[in-house]
């Protein structure tokens, strides 16, 4: 193919203009790419008759493939979609084809190319700057196009102007290329037709780019837009919605939104997989990665197409081994040149074909020549995809979009918390000064506890108590030193689940010396993040296992020489240590060392009060034994003197009640028989005389008559009320029955009862007490009557006491007292049960109940001996037991529980 000066001066017909600009008008018709280079290489390869005619677009690696393509008859084998090296079209080549469009024109017969430039062109080199200049062709480029089935090739550049700033420098977009399998002549007028259509072409793929851009940008522009709607127009953001959003428009498998403040992470997709090697459960909070995020610039954006191959990221890569991800797109969150959190986009390897081209089809029609070369298929395994610009400048736009949302996230969670916060302001103020005076008291408490008790033991036990709860950590202990290398946990208080580490002892060696002389001088160490101390391996593995993450640490100095540590572990996370608290540890070391020092002179005078000791221990039980005599004393002269009482009250009353008793009967009898003579006279005498008639008014007869035999049958009942009640004082004194004998406890219970009944009743000021009984089916017991009807009598007046001081502080509660009675499954034993609904007791009065002397009334309203009776009657005189149930609020009940059949 070769130029032709046949027509020397070309003026274009009408015919030739109808074709130019029906050749325009189709490649205009529309302003998508694919369609306007299939138009154009089927318009020029009719045009020019030759067997092929291609569009070769130039990638940004300088190699190229062909992406539009038109074959006459198949005349040449196809090379649309096959891609050509770098190499192919020299460099000096490119450079011509772009600074002078130069056009060539090959004819592979005479193995000449002939160049021709664009007139005008300045920077082309002088002897270009003609109409047609020949050279030899390069003998590779011969074998080339022969090894294609080449005769003849024609090459137009295609140059690429920028529309919306023309004074730019065009590029080098491509080339229009014509093959033909036999020789050819390209006329002047054919040049020029198709220059002429190839700027056209040149301005169709510049409006369709510029159409590409503008939808590219109504899309971006949508999906900002989408974004923002998640971000800014809902009535809650909606971060993970946006996120996942985000992830699917950068065509992202996974991402993740971390918030710095709240240390929130929101996450969807692929995702990385912390393995051992990270020491972090989130890429986020490792130090490499925050270290390389903070010293990010607002806007920035970093595109990491292999995160294998970026160094400073190699201790992360652990956590993506085992998943697909290969490319990052990490953009940092900047507010106001604020660091406020990170989103990362993650997108998968992936495997690339790439055809290249080298070996023709076989054509039957054509014997093509033996080949030099083969075409290939190139496989990329694993390639790492790269992150376009404009994708990098979407992340950019959304980026700043999210850092704004979070921002205003956080900003209408400070304006909401902004009333609380003024309102909480006294509170924790109030709570600043209670914990001052928590401080004060707990200080307070193990002061008095040292002055009150010599024991070591109770003493460290009580400091690591009150400090762990104040200090709310999850584990506080006492670690003593013994040696220079050696020490052990020897007191500690747990808060939850945590191990107990109580006579744990540290590995030798992982304490340096010098830490012991440090503390020996008073230092105080606070860690608040093990992970990140400065620590030896050794220590550091030591708080692992200990499952510790912060820790604080206060030296118990004696003199000058350090006796041990008090320690604080926090082992849900770490913990940022605050002055207030470790001043409160450095207080209560300084109580430790006190306690520790009286201790140690505590020690030193206990052997020689050892003899005091027993002295005193001798005494205290004749004390004891003196108090129990009295105690029996006291309830004997009690008993003594209540039973006579009542056998004389019973006696005296006895006498009278009994003559009335006996006469009520003859006055009744005699009342009716003068009521039925006063009938008689009625009935026989029916008009009686006035006077007796007007006796009979005033005292009104009928009344009389109905009313007296009521007024009878009243005294009889009162009567017969009277002489139970002697019969009760009488059974309950039993004091004709000093010896054990079968008697029926319900009788017991009933008379005690009967003689309390005036306490049971309501008045003005009390309500009353409902009595309930529960009796169960009991035999004859063996006991001593009189002894347990005391028992009786002293817990009923004391529930009836309770009842009575808990009516005077809440009338809501209807007082009760229940009495149950029941026999054990081997009629062995019988259990008697006396319940209340009063106050109840605490467990430090519970505990003394039963103590002589022991009382919590008033001066005058008691002795504090009727329950250390009680229980010497039920527990040494019947061999059985007495025990108490209470709770503050909800009551008290007895239990009374005696063989049926004393012991002999």
């Amino acid at each position: 193919m070769t130029f032709t000066d046949k027509v020397s001066s070309f003026s274009p017909n009408l015919e030739q203009e109808n074709l130019l600009y029906r050749i325009t008008n189709r490649i205009r018709r529309s302003l998508e790419l694919e369609e306007i280079l299939t138009a154009t290489v089927v318009e020029i390869r009719e045009f020019l008759a030759t067997d092929r005619v291609m569009v070769y677009r130039f990638a940004p690696d300088s190699s190229g493939e062909v992406i539009a393509e038109s074959i006459h008859e198949q005349r040449l084998p196809s090379l649309l979609g096959l891609h050509f090296p770098a190499g192919d079209i020299p460099e000096e080549a490119r450079r011509m084809f772009l600074l002078a469009k130069q056009r060539s024109i090959v004819d592979v017969v005479n193995g000449t190319i002939g160049l021709s430039s664009l007139p005008s062109q300045d920077s082309i080199p002088a002897q270009l700057n003609q109409n047609i200049y020949y050279r030899q062709v390069d003998q590779c480029h011969l074998e080339y196009l022969q090894a294609m089935g080449v005769q003849s090739s024609f090459v137009v550049p295609i140059l690429l102007s920028d529309l919306q700033k023309p004074s730019t420098q065009p590029e080098l977009w491509g080339l229009l290329v014509s093959h033909h399998s036999q020789p050819r002549t390209i006329l002047k007028r054919e040049l020029k037709i198709v220059q002429q259509i190839t700027d056209q072409v040149a301005i169709a793929i510049a409006q369709s780019n510029l159409l590409a851009e503008t939808r590219a940008q109504q899309r971006r522009e949508a999906i900002i837009n989408h974004v923002n709607t998640l971000l800014h127009q809902q009535t809650h953001i909606e971060l993970q919605t946006a996120l996942e959003a985000t992830i699917n428009i950068l065509g992202g498998t996974g991402g993740r939104l971390y918030i710095n403040k709240t240390q929130k992470l929101y996450m969807w997709g692929e995702q990385p997989r912390p393995t051992s090697e990270s020491t972090n459960s989130l890429i986020e909070q490792h130090p490499v990665w925050q270290f390389w995020i903070n010293q990010s610039q607002p806007g920035d954006v970093w595109a990491i197409p292999d995160l294998y191959k970026e160094t400073h990221l190699q201790i992360l890569a652990f956590a993506f081994e085992s998943t697909p991800i290969r490319g990052i797109l990490v953009m940092p969150l900047h507010y106001r040149q604020r660091l406020i959190g990170v989103m990362s986009i993650f997108r998968p390897e992936w495997d690339t074909q790439i055809l290249w081209a080298g070996r023709c089809e076989q054509n039957q029609r054509q014997r093509l020549p033996e080949l030099s070369f083969e075409m290939w298929c190139e496989q990329k395994k694993s390639q790492a995809p790269q992150w376009s610009a404009a994708e990098i400048s979407l992340g950019q736009s959304l980026a700043a979009d999210f850092a704004v949302a979070i921002q205003q996230q956080h900003t209408n969670q400070q304006l909401q918390t902004l009333n609380i916060d003024l309102e909480c302001r006294v509170n924790e103020q109030t709570a600043e000064l209670e914990k001052s005076f928590l401080i004060t008291k707990v200080i307070k408490q193990v002061t008095e506890q040292i002055r009150r008790s010599l024991d070591l033991d109770t003493t460290l036990q009580t400091i690591v108590e009150q400090v762990r709860s104040l200090l709310n950590s999850d584990r506080l202990l006492i670690y003593q030193i013994l040696s220079e290398s050696k020490g052990e946990v020897i007191v500690e208080e747990v808060n939850g689940n945590w191990d107990s580490v109580l006579g744990c002892k540290m590995p030798l060696g992982c304490l340096p010396e010098e830490y012991t002389h440090l503390y020996g001088r008073g230092r105080v160490r606070a860690m608040n993040n093990i992970a990140t101390a400065s620590l030896s391996a050794c220590h550091q593995e030591f708080l692992q296992s200990l499952q510790v993450q912060a820790n604080l640490i206060v030296p118990i100095n004696m003199g000058q020489k350090l006796w041990g540590l008090l320690i604080a572990h926090q082992c849900d996370a770490p913990r940022d240590w605050q002055e207030a608290e470790i001043d409160l540890l450095q207080q209560l070391a300084d109580q430790a060392a006190i306690a520790i020092y009286q201790a140690e002179l505590y020690e030193q005078s206990c052997l020689a009060e050892n003899a005091a000791k027993a002295q005193t221990a001798q005494l205290e039980k004749t004390l004891i034994e003196l108090q129990e005599t009295q105690t029996k004393l006291i309830q004997n002269e009690k008993m003594s003197s209540l039973g006579q009482l009542v056998a004389g009250v019973a006696h005296e009353i006895n006498n009278p009640v009994n003559f009335i008793h006996g006469n009520l009967c003859h006055a009744q009898e005699y009342t009716q028989q003068l009521l039925e003579l006063l009938t008689l006279y009625q009935t026989y005498y029916p008009q009686p005389h006035s006077e007796i008639y007007q006796a009979l008014e005033s005292i009104d007869l009928d009344f009389v008559i109905e009313d007296l035999p009521k007024i009878i049958s009243s005294m009889k009942v009162g009567a017969d009320r009277i002489r139970s009640i002697v019969l009760s004082l009488r059974n309950f004194s039993r004091l004709d029955e000093s010896e054990n004998k079968l008697v029926d406890i319900h009788e017991g219970l009933n008379n005690t009862l009967l003689i309390l009944q005036h306490r049971f009743k309501a008045n003005a000021n009390f309500s009353g007490i409902q009595i309930i009984k529960d009796y169960g089916d009991l035999p004859l017991v063996e006991c001593y009557a009189g002894q347990m009807n005391q028992v009786f009598m002293n817990i009923l007046s004391n529930a009836i006491d309770a009842l009575e001081e808990q009516e005077s502080k809440n009338k809501s509660i209807k007082p009760e007292i229940c009495i149950s009675t029941q026999i054990s499954p081997n009629e062995s034993r019988l259990l008697i049960r006396i319940a209340d609904n009063g106050l109840g007791m605490t467990q430090e009065v519970k505990n003394r109940i039963f103590d002589p002397f022991f009382t919590t009334k008033s001066v005058g309203k008691g002795t504090g001996l009727g329950l250390a009776i009680s229980y010497q009657i039920v527990v040494e005189k019947h061999g059985g037991t007495i025990d108490c149930v209470s709770e503050v609020g909800k009551g008290t009940e007895f239990w009374i529980e005696i063989p049926i059949q004393i012991a002999a």
